[in-house]
């Protein structure tokens, strides 16, 4: 594997790095005390691209690659996990099923304007009663005589909900108790029976707004069904396979804001006649910061390479973001003790990375969602 990054890729990155520093981390303290919606940011993103950056031009998009992506995430969300997390929602979940398995005429009229950042799209799998297990799902869609499908049911925890003008929706369109079939269906929002709770009050990712929709009657015509009928588990889990790199990406930009911050305090506090850098106890906990981040870093541009190859990338995005995931949590956790009392008040910033950090293990697949697939690679080889 060549791990050189080309000349595009490096000023990909410095863009990102340089935008992120200068227009996103400035403002992430106070959306995250406030939970505003930073449509400014959001604006910003769609100008650089950044809001669907592996599509292809002539499809509305920046026509990047996946390392790209990975760049940029990692900058953004550094700067902000709240302004990573909507750019990984857009990007992974919304527009990259789109590209594999829309229509001519849903790539022109759904991904063109989400991949552009003029709409934004959201994925909507998550229910109440059904998170890991999606054989519980409850949201139903019965077919009508004209190829569409009549929607009932209610989707939460759903990132950019409030904000979406699309959610691509996974409805079970076969019952049975032992192996249900679903349906992708691209939901407009306005759409009759489309209704919006109000955002949740999370503990962290402030910013990137997520709620509850319910669907009551809702009509999806046969030009709103992703893929084919019956295809919707399929298309999800393949959708997850990139989505994970995504959010690998941003727990290593948290991570590596902490890192920063813990390696800046540690050489100004003074302590024992010294700066607090001189304690190996210190030392220690900075060396194993960086080894993880590090080894994080890798495991996610592997895949990312693997996705732009084209090869099966199933076991090694698990990968990546159950490592970079629960390193985060780790480093987080170990820059607040560098900073001692400090670092448990808000005046350094650290425990907002800490906080943001954690829903990394969680979404887009639990870590044991995560080490479940992970084994079912290895057992099957």
């Amino acid at each position: 594997m060549d791990f050189d990054l080309t000349e595009e890729q490096i000023l990909l990155r410095d863009t990102a790095r340089d935008f992120a520093t200068r227009e996103i981390e400035p403002k992430a303290a106070e959306l995250d005390r406030s939970a505003r919606w930073p449509a400014e940011i959001v604006a910003r993103l769609a100008d650089l691209g950044f809001l669907g950056m592996a599509v292809p031009a002539e499809l509305g998009g920046a026509g990047l690659d996946t390392v790209s992506y990975v760049l940029a995430m990692e900058e953004v969300s550094r700067a902000c996990a709240s302004s990573g997390v909507i750019m990984s929602v857009n990007n992974s979940l919304f527009c990259d099923p789109l590209v594999k398995f829309g229509t001519d005429q849903q790539r022109r009229d759904v991904l063109a304007p989400a991949a552009s950042g003029k709409e934004l799209g959201a994925f909507g799998l998550t229910e109440p009663a059904s998170g890991s297990d999606a054989r519980t799902m409850k949201t139903v869609a019965d077919r009508q005589g004209d190829g569409g499908f009549v929607l009932n049911g209610s989707k939460n925890f759903i990132t950019c909900g409030p904000e979406a003008d699309h959610v691509l929706v996974f409805a079970v369109t076969t019952p049975d108790a032992a192996r249900p079939k679903h349906t992708a269906l691209i939901v407009r929002r306005g759409t009759p029976g489309y209704s919006v709770a109000p955002h949740d009050e999370k503990l962290g990712i402030r910013a990137a707004h997520s709620c509850t929709i319910f669907f009551d009657n809702v009509r999806v015509p046969a030009e709103g069904v992703l893929g084919g009928e019956g295809d919707g588990f399929s298309i999800a889990m393949a959708t997850l396979d990139g989505g994970r790199i995504g959010i690998a990406a941003q727990a290593i930009g948290i991570a590596r804001a902490a890192h920063e911050k813990a390696v800046a305090y540690a050489r100004d506090r003074k302590a024992f006649g010294g700066s607090v850098a001189d304690l190996q106890a210190i030392q220690f906990m900075i060396a194993d910061m960086a080894t993880e981040l590090d080894a994080a870093r890798l495991l996610t541009l592997r895949a990312a390479s693997m996705k732009d190859r084209g090869v099966r990338h199933t076991a090694e995005s698990a990968i990546a973001k159950l490592y970079a995931s629960e390193m985060a949590t780790r480093v987080t956790h170990k820059a607040i003790q560098i900073h001692g009392g400090y670092g448990y008040t808000t005046e350094y910033g650290v425990e907002r990375h800490y906080r943001d950090a954690r829903i990394t293990e969680i979404y887009e697949g639990t870590s044991e969602i995560q080490r479940l697939v992970i084994a079912g690679s290895v057992l099957s080889a």
